[in-house]
């Protein structure tokens, strides 16, 4: 056996073998095209000798690393158990070990107590013995709770197998199903459950219906449209069985009875550009039955809720139930027996809103009523529905988390509002709240907006522009990043870090013109706003931009690498994780996965000449440039199906070649994992301890 290639300092070079790519009349020559051929085996040897010199480079930070993993560690109660949500006789939960990688979920009689006839149904350690990576896709619990169906991924491709376990006997039946992709809804036989499938270029693109013991599968739903993507679940009410298809912009939903799951599907609306709507069931005490529509319909920029009966659930019949507020969003809905539960945004935090669905009481007062907003307390923080499995019940289950307090599971009465604090997340290694303190500022962009971000830190740390600080941001999708408690973070903020998240356009913290000012072709307002929030941080002395770090993944990987290239001086380091950096080149590929739906977020730079200038103006590859830039950590997972390894890749050989400074520069590739880096938590922490250890080094230069 030949010996292990030697650990080098030397930076890996990938040699040029230029490509010319011409599109409306423009030629970009790329000489790193070839990296795109995971094939060649040039490719595979390339990306290890980065791993290679990474953990050369990184090897002074060994002890740092060592100190940072036990302190994560330490702070986990690894032996722990999830809050137990009940359905029916049952109650569900999850159970963690020390030393296991992974989760196992198992029930017990509702009312039961901890530890009281519990029942392990699916072990995630088990699945994964021998394997990798793994990846547990979707558990889905039968309407008589006597079978399961789940799907794993082991290679983190994300596309997944489907099984089928008997809770009574724990053994799997011998149903198996290969290619599926998230989603599941069983029906109310017991037996025929529906599944996704993914495209060749993983656009979930078909429901399909199977029945335990028949081989042949049936086609339910089938979106030839490839801007669209498909899914399928099925109402807390048991009623219906939900299948919608969805571009980033446009909506349609289809309705299966799940008492008669060989039925024809009917159709809520059927699509319209830039109509937008999801639906949940309600069942009175009366029986009958409606649905609440959450829309954009009729200019309701925000969203309203709209109500439809089920005989006839189309737009001609919505009648509205709560109308669009110009100051408050509605992301979602809950509908249960009592009240509908809102997700809401104001001020660019998240809500619950309360609304009665059945007749008060009699001796009901105005401040019992239905009609509330649950009250939080910090000024910011981060809420949601959790678990909730059933449809009448007396309350519901939140979850409550800020800068400075673990998540929290409440249950909360729907007519009193008296809340009981379920479970709060340990966190071990004397912790205490009061030593942290957590802000929101206001930075003002370029162009006069004004942008929220939330700030963390120690209270003994000193503002006067000395301490380190790493600024978080993704600002796409209309996917907000809002305040949440992480225990690994303490590590930092007891180092004299401060923290901070800005919450940029392209986001939907301040709703739906949030997300629209920071798309297409107001894309570069999403890189200002961030610029602009770590001005705001330096200058007011919460840090200074020789001790500032950054740090994005995925879109926000693309963020990453915009602002290194338009203001590199600002950043003394960069955390770019599977940075979506060649934009201009993947936007043109409509082979690759999730291309043509994403041009309603970036522009369609392969039949529009406009959209392929803007992008090319900003793509963090092509605007590399012969200059100094902050010191650079980047990562990739070679089996990514949503941002191609080769981004990355591409990006961090031009830079070795172009950038004229001699700071860090590391590309870290995920050999058998994809876009969500390694799957075991205690491969997780390992992981968050090198990029600690990477910021901690750069920012500070302590290296224990």
């Amino acid at each position: 056996m030949a010996d292990s290639p030697a650990v080098t300092t030397t930076p890996p070079f990938a040699p040029a073998r230029p490509v010319e790519l011409v599109r409306h009349g423009d030629t970009r020559i790329d000489p790193w095209y070839w990296l795109r051929d995971r094939d060649d085996p040039d490719v595979v040897a390339y990306l290890e000798a980065e791993n290679r010199y990474t953990d050369a480079m990184l090897a002074g930070t060994t002890q740092l690393q060592t100190q940072l993993f036990d302190e994560i560690r330490g702070r986990v109660q690894e032996t722990d158990v999830s809050p137990p949500a009940r359905k029916g006789a049952w109650e569900y939960f999850t159970r963690t070990f020390e030393g296991e990688q992974y989760a196992s979920h198992g029930r017990r009689p509702a009312g039961a107590g901890e530890g009281v006839n519990e029942v392990v149904i699916l072990d995630e350690n088990v699945l994964a013995a021998g394997l990798e990576y793994f990846s547990l896709g979707g558990l889905a619990l039968s309407p008589d709770q006597r079978l399961i169906a789940y799907s794993y991924d082991d290679d983190g491709g994300e596309r997944q197998v489907l099984h089928f376990r008997d809770l009574e006997t724990g053994v799997d039946l011998p149903d198996q199903i290969d290619d599926t992709y998230y989603g599941l809804a069983w029906a109310n036989d017991n037996q025929t459950i529906f599944y996704v499938r993914p495209d060749e270029a993983m656009r979930p693109f078909q429901v399909w219906r199977h029945t335990l013991g028949d081989p042949d599968d049936v086609l339910v739903f089938h979106e030839s449209d490839e801007r669209y993507f498909a899914s399928v679940g099925r109402t807390r009410s048991g009623r219906l069985i939900v299948i919608a298809t969805e571009s980033k912009l446009t909506s349609e939903i289809h309705l299966q009875d799940p008492d008669d799951p060989a039925a024809s599907l009917r159709v809520v609306e059927p699509r319209t550009e830039e109509l937008e709507y999801g639906v949940d069931h309600h069942v009175g005490a009366d029986g009958a039955d409606r649905l609440f529509i959450v829309t954009n319909a009729d200019h309701a920029t925000n969203f309203k809720i709209m109500t439809a009966p089920m005989d006839s659930p189309g737009r001609a019949n919505w009648t509205e139930f709560l109308p669009h507020r110009a100051d408050v969003k509605v992301d979602d809905i809950d509908a249960f027996a009592a009240a509908l539960v809102v997700s809401e945004r104001r001020a660019g935090l998240e809500r619950l809103h309360v609304v009665g669905l059945e007749p008060a009481d009699a001796d009901d007062t105005a401040e019992t009523g239905l009609d509330r907003v649950v009250h939080m307390d910090d000024p910011a923080y981060s809420t949601w529905i959790a678990d909730n499995l059933e449809f009448d019940t007396d309350h519901f289950r939140f979850g409550y988390t800020s800068l400075v307090m673990p998540t929290s599971a409440y249950d909360e009465s729907f007519r009193s509002g008296e809340r009981t604090l379920v479970k709060r997340t340990p966190v071990l290694g004397g912790f205490d709240p009061a030593d942290y303190t957590s802000v929101r500022l206001w930075a003002t962009a370029a162009d006069g907006a004004q942008i929220p971000i939330s700030v963390v830190h120690r209270r003994d740390t000193p503002l006067d522009g000395t301490a380190p600080a790493l600024l978080y941001g993704y600002g796409s999708y209309e996917s907000s990043v809002d305040p949440t408690f992480s225990s690994i973070r303490i590590s930092l903020l007891d180092r004299g870090f401060v923290f901070a998240i800005a919450h940029i356009r392209g986001g939907g913290e301040l709703g739906r013109q949030w997300y629209e000012q920071g798309r297409l072709r107001a894309k570069r307002n999403t890189f200002d706003d961030f610029i602009a929030c770590a001005e705001h941080l330096c200058a007011t002395g919460f840090t200074s931009s020789d001790r500032l770090g950054a740090r994005g993944g995925s879109a926000g990987g693309l963020l990453m690498g915009a602002v290194a290239n338009l203001r590199p001086d600002l950043f003394r380091a960069v955390v770019a994780e599977v940075p979506f950096v060649d934009v201009v080149t993947t936007m043109q590929d409509v082979d690759l996965p999730l291309t043509i739906t994403e041009w309603e977020e970036w522009g369609n730079p392969l039949d529009h000449p406009e959209d392929y200038e803007y992008i090319k103006s900003y793509s963090p590859y092509d605007n590399v440039e012969a200059k100094e830039y902050p010191a650079l950590l980047v990562t990739a997972g070679l089996n990514d199906p949503r941002v191609s390894y080769w981004e990355p890749a591409k990006w961090v050989a031009k830079l070795r070649v172009t950038k004229t400074d001699e700071r860090t520069l590391l590309l870290k590739t995920e050999m058998g994992a994809g876009h969500g880096g390694p799957s075991g938590r205690y491969d997780v922490w390992r992981d968050e301890a090198m990029v600690l250890a990477f910021l901690i080094t750069e920012l500070t230069g302590a290296t224990a």
